[in-house]
């Protein structure tokens, strides 16, 4: 099994006082179900699993009367191996979004509260007005106020170290580095740069991870990388509406694009000639909910909150794996990465799309700064109480706009992520790209 860090959040959720009924949230096959399952078996005297698409006999459970007591006695009844033992039973209702009845009923079993309960599905980030599935079911009634909520990412580089099998004790000491401003170790540098580079090409889609860190074959992990990339597309066919099953597909196909032109926010003529977020606005926000993508708006002024300063008509679109990005982008772009040897505009949207996806997976919000045309950064996150500036450079070339927002600013810190060593110049930070696990 591979160690996640979710895994500890769920024990936390286990053991909290007075808590709800838990949504696990995320993109597809990022290892919701496998993570609930071992959790469920592993801290539990008993674990019932309830999948609504394999087992559509059981959406019966929840037909009529949504009393606990009903609705356990009829569990027994069509689960007779079952054990309900209060205390130690955690029941895990997985593609909740498949059954209205079920989604409804969270409220009555959190209230309850004699069995823990997980619930999880596919895409839960969408509406039902946008879910174009016949499958899916809208509840009578959304349980708000009584769920909790955990967003399951990708693997991040420190997972993805613990898949390789390096304990932490063997890279911790980096922190001090990064915090003291101080060199790290050259050989060791050069080390980790290289396990970034393989991450980036790898990814952490678990079943990806896990077949690369058995074997080390990247014409493997190409073809399991293919087959998710097949698996997002029939999704989108699936469950986007009508019309917009074309659109959606021609937006997500235009990320890739618009990366490797390092643009400055998403522009909706490159997904069709001549048209504007009117044909296609629709179809960015079905991106979004579906969480495949991760969204990063504008603001003109570095104030919290940010989200208050955000222009939403301006933003930039990440993928939520850099790896399934290198995977659109082909052998040859994968290799270049590993050599270290990928030049061009491509280079510099490939490292800005794995720091956003570090960013995001440290829980932070995204958005970048462009107060005019000749300043950028790439990222501001909310830390401390502060707005904290990141640049991104696949190299280490100059930094204009962000020296420019610490004389506007003066923020606390300052990082500058690049393809070199720590250095800290007057409140400015260089890292290397690997240490945005510590940020």
């Amino acid at each position: 099994m591979l160690k996640r860090k979710a895994y500890e959040k769920l024990v936390e959720w286990k053991n909290s006082d007075h808590k709800k009924c838990l949504m696990v949230e995320g993109a597809r096959q990022v290892g919701k179900t496998y993570l609930v399952r071992e959790f469920g078996n592993n801290e539990y005297e008993s674990f019932i699993e309830i999948n609504f698409i394999s087992q559509k006999h059981l959406k019966a459970v929840f037909d009529g009367d949504l009393t606990p007591e009903t609705i356990f006695k009829r569990m027994t009844a069509v689960m007779p191996d079952i054990r309900l033992i209060p205390g130690k039973t955690l029941i895990f209702l997985d593609e909740i979004q498949n059954c209205g009845n079920a989604r409804t009923a969270v409220k009555f079993l959190s209230e309850y509260g004699k069995y823990d309960v997980i619930t999880s599905g596919s895409l839960l980030g969408l509406t039902y007005a946008e879910n174009g599935d016949p499958d899916a079911e809208e509840p009578e009634s959304v349980p708000t106020g009584y769920e909790s909520f955990l967003t399951l990412h990708s693997l991040d580089f420190e997972e993805f170290l613990w898949a390789e099998g390096y304990a932490p004790e063997s890279y911790l000491g980096l922190r001090d580095n990064m915090n003291t401003g101080t060199k790290v170790d050259t050989l060791i540098n050069d080390k980790f740069e290289e396990l970034f580079r393989e991450y980036i090409v790898v990814g952490g889609m678990p079943e990806v991870v896990s077949r690369y860190v058995e074997n080390h074959d990247f014409n493997e992990v190409s073809h399991i990388q293919e087959q998710i990339l097949e698996n997002y597309r029939f999704d989108i066919s699936k469950h986007a509406k009508g019309a917009e099953k074309q659109k959606v597909r021609a937006c997500y196909d235009a990320i890739p694009k618009q990366l490797a032109k390092e643009l400055k926010k998403f522009q909706y003529s490159t997904v069709e000639k001549g048209k504007t977020s009117k044909k296609y606005g629709g179809s960015v926000q079905w991106l979004i909910d579906s969480t495949i993508v991760n969204p990063c708006y504008n603001v003109h002024e570095a104030y919290i909150p940010l989200m208050a300063n955000a222009e939403e008509s301006q933003f930039k679109l990440y993928i939520n794996d850099t790896g399934l990005l290198c995977a659109l982008y082909g052998f040859e772009t994968r290799r270049a990465i590993l050599d270290g040897t990928i030049k061009g505009n491509a280079k510099g949207g490939i490292y800005e799309n794995v720091i956003a996806d570090g960013l995001v997976k440290r829980g932070y919000k995204l958005f970048y700064y462009k107060p005019d045309d000749d300043h950028e950064l790439e990222f501001l996150i909310e830390k401390e109480g502060a707005v904290i500036p990141v640049e991104v450079k696949a190299g280490n070339k100059a930094t204009i706009s962000l020296n420019r927002f610490i004389k506007d600013y003066a923020p606390p810190t300052a990082y500058k992520f690049v393809t070199g060593n720590v250095g800290l110049i007057g409140g400015k930070l260089t890292l290397p790209h690997y240490m945005v696990m510590f940020i």
